[in-house]
């Protein structure tokens, strides 16, 4: 064995987050090994006090420690205009182009019946619920532009429209295949400003 049990263990638990393949998982076990014993056990109770306190919005399903979300709770937002992202990480790059003055829904995936992903995961029926509720007259589908993000931003432009809603789908400057998160505030900007009827 190459390794220790200890750093062995903390390297796989690195490789459990997205994105952290064995070599980069490697680097930051020994990071954290040379870390101050201060700084680890803060790093430690921050992740704990995370995962004690973060939870969903009622309402729209971003992440938040009270039961709306400062976006929600903004009154001088437009309620009658919804904005449907894949992750909250997609509201936050919208968020920054200081363009998008709706709400949003976060789905936190996108249809996969591969992955066993269908509506009901995503809270589909929810979504239509609050469209209807709460008198939303436009859903602007930002899903990402690949298979999935597609066929999520189809399945919900066919449920939605039945409901008296205007639908689009917001343009894209992106390459097909990419994800919101990576978009710069430029590129989020005109993808809203181009966004088209479903």
């Amino acid at each position: 064995m190459l390794f220790s049990p200890s750093i062995t263990r903390l390297v796989e638990v690195f490789r459990r987050l997205p994105g952290i393949g064995p070599k980069t998982a490697l680097r930051l076990t020994f990071f954290v090994l040379t870390m101050k014993n201060e700084e680890v056990q803060e790093m430690a109770r921050a992740l704990v006090e995370a995962k004690k306190r973060v939870r969903y919005c009622t309402r729209c399903r971003n992440l938040t420690e009270d039961e709306l979300c400062p976006v929600c709770r903004d009154e001088r937002r437009d309620k009658a205009l919804l904005c449907v992202v894949q992750e909250p990480r997609d509201m936050m790059v919208i968020e920054k182009t200081g363009q998008f003055k709706g709400r949003y829904f976060i789905l936190h995936g996108a249809l996969s019946p591969v992955e066993g992903i269908g509506p009901d995961e995503l809270m589909i029926p929810q979504l239509l619920q609050l469209i209807k509720d709460k008198k939303i007259e436009e859903v602007v589908i930002a899903t990402n532009p690949n298979v999935e993000g597609d066929a999520t931003a189809y399945y919900i432009a066919g449920a939605a429209k039945p409901l008296g809603v205007r639908v689009t789908r917001i343009g894209f400057g992106l390459p097909v295949g990419g994800d919101l998160e990576y978009a710069d505030e430029l590129t989020m900007t005109r993808a809203l400003e181009s966004r088209r009827e479903m």
